[in-house]
């Protein structure tokens, strides 16, 4: 390796986040397969668009060590991690923010460099990604680091795309286990875990969120935590009664069943340490790869996002008063979790418009005089219960005019028609939001007219700009719902997926099976057992599969750590892989120092498949009982 080469090595190092990973138990996009990639430079690739990159919150990926016949490779593991994101909230319900983006730039040489140990090869790559911090002699193999200024100057070909708008996530062309947080977050792109890294990885970078290891080495436990109240929302020296008394942390969660299993209270360990500071749950996507962010954590990424764009994507001009002979307008976004609430007010009245994204003072009969008429769009996802947090830009946006109706309003007619929607080229779940944003004229802004199926429908009040298929309750299915603009020919038309996909499990060997009526099959064993789920779908389009134990949280299945390929292990006390521990039934455990006792008896293993479009599939069951060898 030449001095060049380590010095960019150590800048890289010390410009990479020390964020360190622990994996845990654990609607495709517009895909970029199939775009040609010259091998003489980068090619800018959309993958999901969903606005105009200077409204949106701009993922931009980009691979390093794929070389262009690799670049196939890229692009599956790209798919593959964003189909895991999208399963997972607050990404599922904002998917509708996010403009996604692949920067297709191929290596000379395949691989990244010290992958996986410090004496394998210096590769010659695009952004020298490097494990081990940089090849750091002094750093940890999962230290996934990339060349900041070279992710940079890719992620600036994106249009549109700044910093304050866009995350830019690396994916190593390599099979090891790692990645970073921080400025950049980091991924191996095709280690079985890699697609749950990113998501944690994200939660670094965007969320700010720390880790919730009780360790900072593998296999030594943390020391005893020793400094003051920590910053970080997600830990505290606070007791739930301290909590609650000061308002503080997490007291607004305390005591509900936590997104990731168990019970939102106060559990100890975190930062890197095993004793002295608490965590809201037993395990999370920041502590344990594989399940949800919890509540606490989730309320932090929903802001993050948010923060990302503006809830009030255009209206009427508010820069010089206007008359009151007019219709005035607001455009919104369109979260695919729950339509925004808008608020009307005339000089602080609140205005009877229930949820109308435009209002007609004409039949407001304004009296002479100047008025302040003001629209507030507020997001009123229950992900959310900090008032300050709610109030804040990210969820609450506020627009006002000066109405004189001593002005005169000039006519200048717009030809009606769509102005944006959600993307009609792949299906649509049926629990989601379907939108359809038209022109507007000072006359009136034309109301669109949704169908199903060919049967007129409503919205639940006088928003037209957004159907929530929810209040539908659409039959299980494939179905066709359209938009029609009023007094046009112009229509949008989306294919509605009501059928789940299904999971199919294989286990291996029982000792014995047991079926009785009205109970779910039974399967008995005296040690270590595997499953299979293999997902299928009616649609097009990837899908994640989920089991969880004992009612604890949904995990995502990948395989096996050390080989997507294989099944998963369940064994009395658990697989220790990499100083991490897998697949002990019963209590989970994450590290070697957690409770290894077997869980003997009976246990429930639920599974179930999140498809393409969002739509969650029924939770079917099976027992599985433990016995002493």
């Amino acid at each position: 390796m030449t001095s060049q080469r380590k010095g960019v090595r150590r800048a890289v190092a010390r410009l990479a986040a020390a964020c360190l990973l622990a994996a845990g138990l654990v609607g495709t996009t517009q895909a970029a397969a199939g775009t040609p990639t010259s091998g003489e430079g980068p090619a800018v690739v959309p993958v999901q668009t969903t606005g105009p990159a200077d409204r949106r919150f701009n993922l931009v990926f980009m691979g390093d060590g794929y070389t262009a016949a690799e670049m196939p490779a890229f692009r599956a593991d790209l798919e593959r991690h964003l189909n895991t994101l999208w399963s997972i909230e607050p990404f599922a319900s904002y998917r509708s923010y996010i403009n996604v983006w692949a920067v297709e730039v191929p290596s000379a040489e395949s691989g990244v460099d010290c992958d996986p140990g410090l004496t394998a090869p210096a590769r010659d790559t695009a952004l020298d990604m490097g494990f081990w911090g940089g090849c750091n002699p002094a750093g940890v193999q999962r230290l996934l680091t990339v060349d900041s200024r070279k992710a940079a100057a890719l992620a600036d070909l994106v249009p549109g795309t700044s910093r304050a708008n866009r995350q830019i996530v690396a994916l190593a062309h390599s099979s090891t286990y790692g990645g970073a947080g921080g400025s950049y977050a980091t991924a191996s792109g095709g280690n079985a875990l890699s697609s749950l890294i990113t998501p944690h990885e994200i939660g670094h970078s965007l969320g700010g969120l720390q880790d919730e290891y009780d360790y900072y080495a593998r296999g030594v436990p943390g020391e005893a935590y020793e400094g003051p109240e920590p910053s970080s929302v997600h830990h505290t020296l606070l007791t739930e009664r301290q909590m609650r008394e000061q308002q503080a942390k997490w007291w607004r969660w305390l005591g509900e069943t936590s997104e990731s299993g168990g019970v939102i209270g106060r559990h100890e360990g975190g930062m890197y340490s095993t004793k002295g500071v608490w965590r809201p749950s037993r395990h999370s996507l920041m502590k344990t790869l594989g399940y949800a962010f919890d509540q606490v954590e989730r309320e932090v990424m929903v802001r993050a996002i948010s923060a990302k764009v503006n809830l009030v994507q255009d209206h009427t001009p508010d820069t010089a008063p206007i008359g009151a002979d007019r219709s005035v307008w607001v455009d919104t976004l369109h979260p695919v979790g729950g339509a925004l609430s808008v608020t009307w007010k005339l000089d602080g009245r609140t205005l009877d418009t229930e949820g109308a994204r435009t209002v007609d003072l004409r039949r407001l009969r304004v009296s002479p005089g100047a008025h302040t008429l003001t629209v507030t769009v507020t997001d009123p996802t229950p992900f959310v219960r900090d008032p300050a947090v709610r109030a804040s830009a990210a969820l609450t946006r506020t627009v006002s005019w000066t109405v004189d109706p001593s002005l005169t309003t000039v006519r200048n007619p717009e030809p009606p028609g769509f102005t944006g929607h959600t993307p009609t080229g792949s299906p649509v779940g049926a629990r989601g939001v379907v939108h359809a944003d038209t022109t507007h004229a000072v006359d009136g802004t034309p109301a669109v007219r949704w169908r199903l199926d060919g049967r007129p429908v409503t919205t639940y009040d006088r928003n037209d700009r957004d159907l929530d298929l929810r209040s539908l309750e659409v039959p299980p299915g494939t179905h066709t719902l359209t938009a029609r603009l009023a007094g046009t020919e112009e229509e949008l038309s989306w294919t509605v997926d009501a059928r789940p996909a299904t999971v199919a499990y294989e286990l291996s060997e029982p000792l014995r099976t047991v079926r009785r009526p009205g109970r779910p099959v039974e399967y008995v064993y005296d040690g270590a057992f595997t499953m299979k789920l293999t997902a299928r779908d009616d649609q097009e389009g990837a899908v994640v599969s989920q089991f969880r134990v004992d009612g604890d949280g949904w995990y995502t299945y990948y395989g096996w750590p050390t080989d997507a390929g294989a099944p998963f292990r369940f064994s009395p006390g658990g697989t220790v892989i990499d100083d991490l521990v897998y697949g002990k039934l019963g209590r989970s455990r994450a590290v070697p120092w957690d409770d290894a006792t077997p869980d003997y008896g009976t246990h429930t293993v639920e599974y179930r498949a999140i498809d393409a479009a969002g739509n969650v599939g029924r939770a079917r069951t099976f027992l599985v009982t433990l016995v002493e060898p």
